[in-house]
C-alpha cells in the first residue's frame, strides 16, 4: 500500500507540475529550477551533517569522514566500471520514445534527476521494510507527500519526464516490500545510519547538478550506498 501511495503521489505531482509549468515563462521555469536545486542542496546537506556531527558535552564533534571518503571513492570506481549513468540515460531514452515524447529534449534529464532525488534515502528502505513486515506504511505515506511536492516543482522546470520517476520508485520500493523479511536483518541501526549519511551526500550532489548544471555523474555514485551497508558489518570503526 505504501508504494502504491508513493507512486500515485509522484504521478499526481508530475501532472500538476506539467500543467502549472505550461503557464510559466522560461525565465520563471529557470528561477524555479534554481530554487528547487537550492532546496535539494539543503536537504542533502542537513542529512549529511546530521550523520557526521554529534554533541559531546558543550562541543560539536564531527565524525565518519573516512566512511564518506571510502564509500564515495569505492562507489565511484564501481559505478564508473558498470557505467550506471549511461545505462540510466539509455533507459530514459527508450522510455522517451515508447511514451511518445521523442521531441521532448528535457525528458531524459528530468527523468534521471527526479528518479535520483526520490529514490535515494533511508525513508524508502525503512518505509518499505515496515510496510512489508508490519503493514505500516506511515513512513512511505510521509515520503509520498514530500515526493509529490518535489516532483511537481521539478516538472515545472524539466517537463513530464519527472513524472516517470514513479517507475523506479514502484520497482525499488515494491521489491523491497516484497523482500522485507530478507532485507530486515541486514538493515541494522548502524547500516541505516550509514545509508542515510551517504544517501544525503548523493542528494546534495543532485542539488549541485540542479544549480550549476550537470557536473557530477550521480548515478555512477549509487554503489556507494551498497558499500555503506557493507562497512556497517566490518570490524572497523570509520
Amino acid at each position: 500500500m505504501g508504494t502504491i501511495i508513493n507512486t500515485a503521489a509522484i504521478i499526481i505531482g508530475g501532472i500538476l507540475g506539467y500543467f502549472f509549468g505550461n503557464l510559466l515563462k522560461e525565465r520563471h521555469q529557470n528561477t524555479l529550477n534554481m530554487a528547487c536545486g537550492v532546496c535539494v542542496l539543503f536537504i542533502g546537506l542537513a542529512g549529511a551533517l546530521e550523520g557526521m556531527l554529534s554533541i559531546d558535552g558543550t562541543n560539536i564533534v564531527s565524525g565518519h569522514s573516512m566512511l564518506v571518503i571510502a564509500c564515495m571513492a569505492l562507489g565511484a570506481l564501481v559505478g564508473e566500471i558498470i557505467n550506471l549513468e549511461d545505462r540510466f540515460e539509455q533507459f530514459g531514452e527508450w522510455l522517451k520514445i515508447k511514451t511518445g515524447n521523442a521531441k521532448d529534449q528535457k525528458f531524459v534529464e528530468g527523468f534521471v534527476t527526479a528518479s535520483l532525488t526520490v529514490c535515494i534515502g533511508a525513508m524508502a528502505i525503512v518505509g518499505s521494510i515496515q510496510d512489508g513486515i508490519y503493514g505500516d506504511y506511515s513512513i512511505l505515506a510521509t515520503k509520498a507527500v514530500l515526493d509529490l511536492i518535489i516532483v511537481m516543482v521539478m516538472t515545472c522546470s524539466f517537463g513530464k519526464g519527472c513524472a516517470f520517476s514513479a517507475l523506479p520508485v514502484a520497482v525499488l520500493q515494491g521489491g523491497m516490500t516484497g523482500l522485507a523479511r530478507l532485507i530486515e536483518p541486514v538493515m541494522t541501526e548502524e547500516a541505516l545510519a550509514n545509508l542515510s549519511l551517504i544517501g544525503s551526500v548523493l542528494i546534495f550532489c543532485v542539488g549541485l547538478n540542479l544549480v550549476w548544471g550537470k557536473k557530477i555523474r550521480v548515478a555512477n555514485l549509487l554503489p556507494a550506498l551498497v558499500i555503506a551497508v557493507i562497512i556497517a558489518f566490518l570490524p572497523v570503526n570509520v
